[in-house]
């Protein structure tokens, strides 16, 4: 079992855990909030944020990556501390509440029903110039719609197109939603591009990522 972290050593130990093939602890530990407002981005409870993270990336993100190749991290685990003061002041630094990221952000506690969860907002770097020639991101989103088995829900950004994308431990909290802040660049509309009870949300979705994977030569 591991403690918390409170020595240099002892840090450097957690950043060292190999989460996945390609992926750290040390990689989902940086905090902007945590920087500027010295609150420490440690895990009270490593044990379960690295179970937490493991799933993650091995049932997520590294699947992602292999197709895609190198996924950048925008942000990924957050303290109970720094997610607090993220949701202060009317959520002044874009912070859900600490209850509403259990088992997302905060990859060390467990939901409401008991299941641990983990989410980390990625930017996939081979996706870049597309977006940007095309506005396109529904191309991205339906690809890991239809590939990404494990994922449980996923929240799109207009910068890079980057995206929140979570794992769950619960199996009734797989493939949720998708939702997006850019607009659809087939309806102008932002909002769900599909979930559970869409019209949509079954079957194959090919014609909207078919030229993207040509593309980038993505082996279907």
């Amino acid at each position: 079992m591991m403690k918390k972290p409170q020595t240099v050593k002892s840090l450097e130990e957690l950043g060292r855990v190999r989460l996945s093939k390609n992926f750290f602890m040390r990689d989902f530990l940086h905090s902007e909030i945590s920087q500027i407002e010295g609150i420490p981005n440690i895990p009270d409870n490593p044990d379960l944020a690295i179970a937490s993270g493991k799933s993650l990336c091995e049932q997520v993100l590294e699947p992602i990556q292999q197709a895609f190749g190198r996924i950048s991290i925008r942000s990924g685990y957050r303290s109970s501390a720094v997610n607090a003061k993220g949701a202060e002041n009317k959520n002044q630094y874009n912070c859900a509440s600490n209850t509403s990221n259990y088992a997302v952000h905060i990859w060390d506690v467990p939901d409401a029903q008991g299941y641990m969860g983990a989410t980390a907002c990625i930017i996939v770097n081979s996706f870049i110039d597309y977006y940007e020639k095309t506005a396109d991101w529904t191309a991205l989103a339906w690809w890991i719609h239809d590939y990404i088995d494990y994922y449980n829900a996923i929240t799109f950004f207009p910068k890079y197109a980057a995206f929140n994308i979570g794992w769950s431990e619960n199996p009734e909290s797989r493939k949720l939603y998708i939702y997006s802040y850019i607009p659809n660049p087939y309806t102008s509309k932002k909002g769900y591009l599909t979930r559970l009870d869409a019209e949509n949300y079954s079957g194959s979705h090919k014609q909207f990522y078919e030229e993207l994977t040509t593309q980038l030569a993505i082996t279907l």
